[in-house]
């Protein structure tokens, strides 16, 4: 098959030779193959990413990208279910999915010399997957056992009633996994109609990271992928950004605590500012020495977790705060995070702690980067987000531009009354968390 020519190429010089680092070749249908050498690995990773997830769903399909995550592991032409992990397991490695808001991946890892299956593997189920009429409607029992899993985990839980209270009424707002009711209704036409529209070359892409060079990984994926049409993009249901969350969500379940989930609209993953708003939650409470950790759970007592984080999408953001706890504790934890939220709003964070925060950042995707796998899911990630694979060292200078009054000025654009929206579940009362809400101007 013909190639394009590569479309990026970066280098790093390192002590001894000039080592390629990240290299794209966009293949004459819009499949793009992303790889990252690294010869001192023994093993290599393989993913196989579809740009389409839960946001590109209608309303009556909720859960049908998840669904066709599933119906991929249960046979091909060539495997039967069991075999698509035989194939893998009795190699010594792995095989995985997952689906998010904007796009589905299928990887594996194993040696590097059984690349040459990881490969077949992975494309006999991307391409020729039988979508049997059986192995159809028992996944579809497996898939509500999921459903009913993750509503008897009220933490898990309180992260989808979070969504639903930030995007409501629009497929953001929605469970990847579908509800008990979408899953029942979605049948094999609408499943094969879905793949066609939507599994094409322009969504495709594939990223390798291990012992395997570029011209490998063109060899093993450019004739096996010549057959994908070069078809469209799909429509990814725009969020507007002018609606206002549904404020809070309430389910009363007998529980021995309560999880709380907050949740404001933040930016989008264009925005200039999304350095700064990582680097504000990192201070906020994705650490032991993040504040809400210090103040809740060290200081207080309130809780054994307690943690935020951001989401960046296409066009919408969130920061959330998640938490569990007794009951009885709940308005005075809420009460001491809208203390923290006022702190960073009203004045800039240190330099010291802005300069632990750039570290802890920088470092934490420096060693992360060392796994193939991790590899893979920043290239993924990266070119499903931005088109491109983005250098990880840009990214790292771009936090340490990052000012104190950057992070100021992200936290009072997000941390505002109008972009509030939170989920709770266990046993509290909804007007009491209103008026505690209200009380705090949260």
């Amino acid at each position: 098959m013909r190639f394009e020519a590569l479309e990026k190429t970066i280098i790093r010089e390192g002590d001894f030779c000039l080592m390629m680092q990240y290299q794209t070749t966009t293949l004459n249908n819009g499949v793009r193959v992303a790889t990252r050498e690294m010869p001192q690995m023994k093993s290599v990773s393989i993913g196989i990413w579809v740009g389409v997830g839960g946001r590109h769903e209608s309303e009556r399909c909720c859960g049908i990208s998840h669904f066709l995550e599933h119906l991929l592991f249960k046979g091909t032409k060539r495997r039967t279910a069991r075999q698509i992990t035989e194939h893998v397991e009795g190699l010594g490695g792995f095989i995985n999915a997952f689906t998010t808001e904007d796009h589905t991946c299928f990887y594996a890892k194993a040696s590097a010399q059984h690349l040459p299956v990881l490969a077949d593997v992975l494309c006999d189920m991307y391409l020729e997957s039988v979508f049997a009429e059986h192995e159809i409607n028992r996944e579809r029992d497996v898939i509500r056992e999921e459903i009913l899993m993750y509503k008897d985990q009220p933490a898990q839980y309180s992260h989808e009633l979070l969504s639903e209270v930030m995007w409501p009424e629009h497929s953001l707002g929605r469970p990847l996994t579908g509800t008990e009711e979408t899953i029942a209704r979605i049948r094999r036409p609408e499943l094969l109609d879905y793949v066609s529209q939507n599994y094409n070359g322009l969504t495709t892409v594939i990223t390798v990271a291990g012992n395997c060079s570029h011209r490998q990984a063109l060899a093993e994926f450019g004739g096996r992928l010549e057959a994908l049409p070069h078809g469209r993009l799909p429509d990814p249901h725009r969020w507007h950004p002018g609606k206002r969350p549904r404020r809070i969500l309430i389910s009363r379940q007998d529980t021995e605590q309560t999880h709380l989930a907050i949740g404001y609209h933040a930016i989008s993953r264009t925005d200039e500012r999304r350095h700064a708003l990582k680097l504000l939650s990192v201070i906020l409470g994705e650490n032991m020495s993040s504040r809400l950790f210090q103040q809740l759970r060290e200081r207080y007592a309130f809780c054994y977790s307690i943690q935020s984080g951001t989401l960046l999408l296409e066009d919408s953001g969130l920061v959330s705060i998640c938490v569990g706890l007794e009951p009885g504790k709940l308005r005075s934890a809420l009460r001491a995070i809208a203390r923290e939220l006022g702190k960073l709003c009203g004045r800039p964070p240190t330099r010291k702690e802005l300069r632990q925060a750039q570290e802890y950042t920088i470092g934490q995707n420096e060693l992360g980067l060392e796994s193939t796998t991790n590899q893979i899911m920043w290239m993924g990630e990266s070119i499903i987000a931005y088109g491109e694979v983005v250098d990880p060292d840009d990214v790292h200078a771009r936090f340490k531009q990052v000012t104190p009054e950057m992070i100021q000025a992200v936290a009072q654009t997000c941390f505002v009354p109008e972009r509030l929206g939170m989920a709770v579940v266990g046993p509290v009362e909804q007007d009491s968390v209103e008026r505690w809400v209200d009380e705090l101007d949260l």
